[in-house]
């Protein structure tokens, strides 16, 4: 075990105390008694109030025009792109830094993903960067930026929230309206993240929200879309209930539909968590400037801050090694899990992973340094209680 490795393992054991997770979820609400009553009343499925009160509380809190729950945040990603007609024949630029879900959704569809570099600010797409290397690849054709090396169509970029980073939502967009091509944002990790004092989610045409059991809130497992475009969003709506219009008795699908609908009692699971979100919000705070703090008299790794441009969820804290070193980072993730503190590396690159080796990419030379440097740590927001009491 390195020096690093047993001082970064000496942190945790101060702060924390004892072993922890790396984002569990934290039921301190009335979670049982609405799930209780959706098992009580019967009204589990896709049908029942609570799915509509929860859509409601996430437009109050993101202020988005429509929300429309959904079964997963990869569903989410997969109607929004049904939605806007992206199919065969078409490229998405999404961060090779992501969440396979953002890939896999794309090829749902039929189309390409298409993969961007990010910079080191926040972790999102590199806006300059990924100009410079549209310019040289794609021209326009009939109002279509078309990729003059594949002859597709590049349809929409996908920018994604990393970690609950608010990405460079500015410069994307000013990229997409030069391009005349939609922004699309993966926002499934930045649930209470702002760009500028708006919720992110809010810039791009559509966004979309993740409640895995990891996430900041939780509903066991969903997603959500979020647009203030109100043809898209009834257009969304309508594919992600199975395309069935409306009818006392009969069943008419007008096109090919997706039953991407959120459960009833998944959602009672979520109301209880969004009424506790501004709890989680602080208590994840407080756990990112006591890190912060913490890890700032180490030599050789620093802790990820959030971009000067945005408020962060810090949905995953993360620690930063000064260079790109893949014995080291292996290193400290031996070390800190054998000691009990769950950490891990980034999301190995896009590219790398066999089914999307082949696909367009630009070059992605800072994806790859930050792999080799990046480790997230615990993040849970419970765990405030527990360096409050190994420090009282």
């Amino acid at each position: 075990m390195s020096q690093l490795s047993s001082e970064i393992t000496r942190v945790f054991d101060t702060l924390l105390g004892e072993a922890a997770g790396l984002h569990e979820p934290c039921f301190q609400g009335q979670e049982w008694t609405y799930v209780k009553d959706c098992i009580d009343t019967g009204w589990v499925s896709t049908a029942g109030s609570y799915v509509s009160r929860f859509e409601e509380m996430l437009r109050d809190f993101t202020k988005a025009k429509h929300v429309i729950a959904t079964s997963s945040g990869t569903a989410a990603l997969h109607a929004v792109f049904a939605g806007l007609g992206i199919g065969d024949g078409d490229e998405v630029i999404v961060p090779a830094l992501t969440f396979v879900a953002t890939a896999n959704a794309v090829t749902y569809t039929g189309a390409t993903p298409h993969f961007a570099d990010i910079e080191t600010t926040s972790l999102g797409i590199d806006a300059q960067k990924l100009r410079t290397h549209l310019t040289d690849i794609a021209e326009q054709r009939d109002g279509k930026l078309i990729n003059i090396e594949t002859g597709r169509r590049i349809a929409a970029i996908v920018c994604m929230h990393t970690f609950g980073h608010p990405s460079d939502l500015d410069a994307l967009t000013t990229l997409c309206d030069d391009l005349g091509i939609d922004l699309i944002e993966d926002a499934a990790e930045s649930l209470g993240s702002f760009y500028k004092g708006r919720h992110t989610g809010n810039q791009g045409r559509v966004a979309t929200l993740s409640f895995n059991g990891n996430k900041t809130v939780t509903t066991g497992g969903g997603g959500a879309i979020i647009t203030n475009d109100d043809a898209l969003a009834a257009k969304i709506r309508h594919l992600t209930t199975t395309a069935k219009q409306a009818h006392k008795w009969e069943f008419i699908h007008d096109e090919i539909g997706y039953n991407y609908r959120l459960p009833n009692i998944n959602a009672a699971l979520g109301c209880a968590q969004l009424e506790v979100l501004p709890t989680f919000l602080a208590q994840k705070r407080k756990l990112a400037e006591v890190y912060k703090e913490a890890f700032s008299t180490l030599e050789g790794v620093s802790f990820f801050d959030e971009p000067a441009w945005g408020q962060s969820n810090f949905w995953l804290n993360l620690l930063m090694l000064d260079q790109a070193d893949f014995a080291q980072r292996d290193d400290i993730l031996e070390a800190t899990n054998s000691a009990g503190f769950m950490t891990r590396a980034a999301w190995r690159p896009m590219h790398q992973l066999r089914m999307f080796q082949d696909c367009p990419r630009m070059d992605l030379g800072m994806t790859e340094d930050v792999y080799g440097r990046l480790i997230n740590i615990p993040s849970s927001p419970q765990l405030t209680a527990r360096f409050e009491n190994a420090t009282a």
